[in-house]
């Protein structure tokens, strides 16, 4: 509850709740039994900013104590940000999987977005 900052509602019922509150209360009741491993399918998607920065400190507190955290996000500096390693698909395909550093070596582009953009044309090239 502390970690998801959600003190201030954690004892009400769910309905009426912004996008950002819903979120956080299924954050919070998927990781109640500190699960080893975290999936998590574009989790700042329809979030405030202020929301979106909480789960991002929250990711990386997860990542600092050990935990497998897997994400999807269409959100470059999200990822960035966020990941260790970066796994790009494309039309059902693996186009890439390496570290930040790797990625932007094998495509030769610095930004990550041009990097990703990069990775995906070369799967349509195949």
């Amino acid at each position: 509850i502390r970690l998801l900052e959600i003190e201030y509602f954690s004892d009400r019922r769910t309905k009426g709740f912004s996008q950002g509150q819903r979120t956080k209360v299924s954050l919070a009741r998927a990781l109640v039994h500190d699960p080893q491993n975290v999936i998590l399918d574009e989790p700042t998607n329809g979030l405030d900013v202020m929301a979106t920065r909480s789960l991002r400190h929250l990711i990386l507190k997860l990542k600092d104590t050990g935990h497998c955290v897997l994400f999807s996000s269409h959100v470059m500096q999200e990822v960035a940000a966020l990941c260790d390693d970066i796994c790009i698909i494309a039309n059902g395909q693996v186009a890439i999987d390496d570290s930040i550093a790797g990625i932007r070596e094998r495509t030769g582009q610095e930004d990550l977005e041009e990097a990703f953009v990069c990775a995906i044309q070369m799967v349509g090239e195949e």
